[in-house]
């Protein structure tokens, strides 16, 4: 009988923890507002996809070091493009005090793809982790309807599905999509299980008039799920000259910040894009190559020229440019919370 007693005992012990586990883990929408654990939760992040020189595939042999960095620039939230599978990596993401958003492809082959319905399985196996903010379905899609049979309804049928499926999956965290601009009637009518929209953003240096378009349309939160500006001026302009400038992305970062923290009420916050330089995006891969291309980027400061080799607060070597110093005054000395 006593053996029986400390059975249950245990039992009783091994759920509880297992309860505060996942009630720790809560994250929720709460009047447009973020709430992480119970306390309001503003982002404060940088899109993160680190490619090596001579690559064009994803490591995290720099994370250590990276992360410092990301801390000491006030940085708390990652978004990426593709999911993390690798508990170490997101343990250490989650020791540096950082959360993750996760984001999911339509078709990588079945590798945690929502084509394949396998993106279930990730959030099955990580859905308790720390390290997780929110689940994101998707980035730009809306510029390729080529992918969808050329019909976009396609994929927002894919999209709000998927919601679905992860909703019954996980109760604790919110589900977003990351479209290219603001989206239209249609997108938001066929994507009611959408939580946050992400939106991607490049309207020069003031993405200001982008929250009255959005309230006047959708009562859902939103985030900018992409903002910024690279550091190469493919011509002189703005009193801005022609070639590597970092002066340039500096400017334009800080004004984009500073608009969207004075508003910080109307949004639940940004992912500047991005960390690093990524070499490998528009030439050889052991080389930074001016040029690039992108979905609607007239927009890009100050040129309406998307180099996209030249993106990071931080160049490959994770050297600082200019715009970290940038990110590093307006994350630390906001009181956004």
């Amino acid at each position: 009988m006593i053996h029986k007693i400390k059975i249950i005992v245990f039992l009783l012990v091994v759920m509880s923890s297992c309860s505060t586990v996942v009630e720790n883990l809560d994250v929720k929408i709460v009047d447009k507002q973020l709430i992480v654990d119970e306390s309001p939760y503003f982002i404060k992040g940088i899109c993160y996809h680190p490619v090596p020189k001579g690559s064009d595939q994803r490591s995290f042999n720099n994370l250590t070091n990276d992360l410092a960095l990301m801390v000491d620039a006030g940085i708390n939230t990652i978004r990426v493009y593709s999911p993390v599978d690798d508990k170490a990596v997101l343990d250490e993401i989650h020791k540096a005090g950082i959360k993750v958003i996760i984001g999911f492809g339509y078709n990588q082959n079945g590798n945690f793809d929502i084509l394949s319905g396998s993106f279930a399985d990730y959030i099955n196996k990580y859905k308790n982790h720390e390290a997780i903010l929110f689940w994101e379905l998707g980035n730009e899609y809306n510029y390729h309807p080529e992918w969808f049979e050329n019909d976009i309804s396609n994929w927002y049928t894919s999209l709000n599905n998927a919601a679905d499926v992860i909703h019954s999956i996980d109760k604790n965290h919110p589900v977003a999509t990351a479209h290219g601009e603001l989206p239209d009637s249609l997108a938001i009518a066929a994507s009611p299980n959408i939580d946050i929209w992400g939106i991607n953003v490049y309207r020069w240096d003031n993405p200001e008039s982008l929250f009255s378009e959005w309230d006047a349309i959708s009562s859902k939160p939103i985030y900018l799920s992409e903002a910024g500006a690279d550091s190469y001026m493919t011509i002189s302009k703005n009193n801005f000259e022609q070639g590597e400038n970092q002066d340039a992305q500096a400017a334009a970062t800080k004004n984009i910040l500073e608009t969207i923290f004075k508003s910080k009420n109307r949004s639940l916050g940004v992912t500047l894009f991005s960390f690093t330089d990524g070499w490998w995006k528009a030439g050889d891969n052991a080389t930074q190559d001016p040029g690039g291309w992108a979905p609607n980027s007239s927009g890009v400061p100050y040129d309406g020229s998307p180099n996209e080799e030249y993106w990071g607060i931080v160049d490959i070597d994770r050297n600082k440019k200019k715009a970290y110093s940038i990110v590093q005054q307006i994350y630390k000395e906001t009181n956004t919370n």
